[in-house]
C-alpha cells in the first residue's frame, strides 16, 4: 500500500456516508470547474488574441505576452507546492483567477506601468492554477472510482474526466473570439464599408500584409491598421464584458465546486512535500535523458507556432488585412478546429499510428507555412478563417501527440517529464512574443517551419529508437493496467 493512501475499505465507508449521490455530485463539480474554466478564459484568450494589435505602439502587447509566458516558467517552478499546500486546491483555483484580473483591468489604461505588471501576474498565477486543476480532478477521479468499488478505473476517470473538462476549456478560444468580433464589429455602418474602400486604395494590402509584413512595422502597415481601429467605447465595452466574465469564474469556483477536504479518505499527504527547488532539480537532472532532448525542439515549437498565430498571424495577416475587428471572427475558426482535432486525434492514431500521423501533420503544416508565404492577402475574410483553421487542426494533434508522449515515454516520471513540457513550450512562447518586433513575417514563418522539422525529425528518430515502453497505443487508447498513471504530486497538494 503506498504511504499516505487509506485502504480501499476504508474510503469506501467513508464515502457512502456521504450519502447516495455522492458521485453525481463529484460530476457537478467537474461540471462547475470546467464551466469557470470556460467563462474565464474566454476573457483572457478574446483579450490575448488582440493584444500585439492594439498595442502595437513600442510592441507594448508583444512584450506583455513575453511577460505572462516568462513568469509562468518561473511560476510552474516554484509557486505550485507553495500556494496550493497553504490555500488547497479549490482556494488556489479562485485566488489565480483574481490574479488574472489586473490584466484585463488594464486594457482600459493601456501603457507599459499597467501592462507588464499585470502580465507578470498572469503567470504567476499560472503556474498555481493549472497544477490545482490536474490534482483537483486526479483526486475526484479516484473517489469516483472507490465510490463504484472500482468497477470503473481511476486511470480511465482521469482520462475522461480531463476531456470533459477540456470540452469546456476549449469552448473558450471560441466564445472569446465570437464575443470580440461581436463587440467591435457592431455599429458597422456603410459609411464605414466606405472608408474601408479608402483605405484599400491609400493602402496596398498585398504589398504590405501578410508575409511581406515587415518589423519594425513600416508605416503602411501601422497606417492599415490604425485606419481600422476600432472606437475607444468599443474597446472599454469589451474590456468590461471579459472582467465581468472572470468575475463571475472566480464566484463560481467559491460558491460551486467542493473542497478536497471532502475527499480526504482518498489519499493523504505525507510528510515529505516536494519543494519549489527539488521541482527545478528534478526537472532539470529528467534532461539527462535521451528521449527528453529528442522532445525538446518539438516541444519548443508547440509554444512558438501558438505564439506566432496569437501575435502574428493576428497582427500581419488579419489586423493589417482586415482591420482588427476581424481578428475575433478568424480566430473562431482556430477554436473549433482545435476542438475538433483534440477530440480525433486519439482514434486517428489508433489506426494510422502515431509515426504516420506525426509524419502527415507534419507536412500538412509545411505546406500550410509555405501557402502563407507566399499567398497575396486579399479583402475577402473567409481565406482568413481557412488559413487559421488549418493551423488549428495542426495545433490540435501536436498539443495531443507531444503531452501524451510526455506521459506515456517515462512511467513513474510524469512530474519530470510533464514540468519539461511546461518549460519548454513557455521558452518557445518567450522565444517568439519577444522576436514578434525584431523581424519581418516572411522570416518568422521560415523560422516556424525550421523548428518544426528539427522537431519532427526528433519525433521520428525517437519513435526508431524502439526502446519506447511496450503498448504506448493500447494506454493511449485507456486500456490500461490499473495504476498504470502514476501523478508524483497530486498526494503532495492535498489542500
Amino acid at each position: 500500500m503506498q504511504e499516505g493512501v487509506p485502504t480501499d475499505s476504508v474510503a469506501l465507508e467513508a464515502i457512502e456516508k456521504l450519502g447516495p449521490r455522492e458521485k453525481w455530485r463529484i460530476v457537478k463539480n467537474i461540471a462547475v470547474l470546467g464551466i469557470a474554466f470556460m467563462i474565464h478564459f474566454t476573457a483572457f484568450h478574446g483579450t490575448s488574441n488582440l493584444q500585439s494589435s492594439l498595442h502595437n505602439d513600442g510592441s507594448l502587447g508583444a512584450y506583455t505576452l513575453a511577460c505572462i509566458y516568462g513568469s509562468l516558467i518561473l511560476s510552474n517552478l516554484f509557486l505550485p507546492v507553495l500556494v496550493i499546500g497553504l490555500l488547497g486546491c479549490k482556494w488556489t483555483i479562485v485566488v489565480s483567477f483574481v490574479a488574472y484580473m489586473p490584466y484585463i483591468a488594464a486594457q482600459f489604461y493601456p501603457s507599459f506601468a499597467t501592462l507588464i505588471p499585470s502580465g507578470l501576474a498572469v503567470g504567476f498565477g499560472g503556474g498555481p492554477l493549472w497544477c490545482a486543476k490536474c490534482t483537483y480532478l486526479s483526486i475526484i477521479a479516484e473517489a469516483f472510482s472507490i465510490a463504484t468499488r472500482r468497477k470503473v478505473r481511476t486511470d480511465y476517470l482521469i482520462v475522461k474526466f480531463f476531456s470533459l473538462f477540456f470540452v469546456f476549456y476549449q469552448l473558450a478560444q471560441v466564445l472569446g473570439n465570437l464575443i470580440s468580433f461581436t463587440v467591435l464589429s457592431y455599429g458597422e455602418t456603410e459609411s464605414a464599408l466606405v472608408n474601408g474602400s479608402v483605405i484599400e486604395s491609400s493602402v496596398n494590402i498585398s504589398a504590405t500584409c501578410g508575409a511581406n509584413y515587415a518589423a519594425p512595422i513600416h508605416h503602411e502597415a501601422q497606417t492599415a491598421i490604425d485606419l481600422k481601429r476600432p472606437e475607444p467605447e468599443q474597446l472599454n465595452r469589451l474590456t468590461g464584458i471579459f472582467l465581468a466574465c472572470m468575475v463571475a469564474a472566480s464566484i463560481s469556483v467559491a460558491l460551486g465546486v467542493d473542497s478536497l477536504k471532502r475527499y480526504n479518505m482518498v489519499r493523504k499527504a505525507p510528510d515529505n512535500r516536494t519543494s519549489g527547488m527539488n521541482t527545478l532539480v528534478i526537472t532539470l537532472r529528467h534532461l539527462g535523458h535521451k528521449y527528453q532532448l529528442l522532445l525538446i525542439p518539438i516541444t519548443a515549437f508547440i509554444g512558438i507556432e501558438q505564439a506566432f498565430i496569437t501575435a502574428d498571424f493576428t497582427k500581419s495577416f488579419v489586423a493589417c488585412g482586415l482591420g482588427i475587428s476581424y481578428i475575433g471572427y478568424a480566430m473562431i475558426s482556430f477554436g473549433l478546429a482545435n476542438a475538433v482535432a483534440a477530440a480525433c486525434t486519439p482514434y486517428i492514431t489508433k489506426h494510422l499510428g502515431r509515426r504516420l500521423l506525426i509524419l502527415v501533420t507534419c507536412l500538412f503544416h509545411a505546406a500550410l507555412i509555405v501557402f502563407m508565404l507566399l499567398w497575396t492577402p486579399t479583402d475577402e475574410y473567409y481565406k482568413y478563417s481557412i488559413i487559421v483553421a488549418c493551423w488549428g487542426l495542426a495545433d490540435g494533434v501536436w498539443l495531443i501527440q507531444i503531452n501524451s508522449l510526455s506521459g506515456v515515454l517515462f512511467p513513474g516520471k510524469e512530474e519530470a517529464a510533464f514540468s519539461n513540457f511546461r518549460l519548454w513550450e513557455a521558452c518557445g512562447s518567450v522565444i517568439m512574443y519577444s522576436a514578434s518586433s525584431f523581424f519581418p513575417t516572411f522570416h518568422k514563418l521560415l523560422f516556424v517551419l525550421g523548428v518544426m522539422i528539427v522537431g519532427t525529425i526528433g519525433i521520428l528518430h525517437l519513435e526508431a529508437l524502439g526502446h519506447h515502453p511496450h503498448g504506448v497505443l493500447e494506454r493511449l487508447a485507456f486500456v490500461a493496467e490499473p495504476d498504470a498513471y502514476n501523478f508524483p504530486l497530486v498526494p503532495e497538494l492535498m489542500g
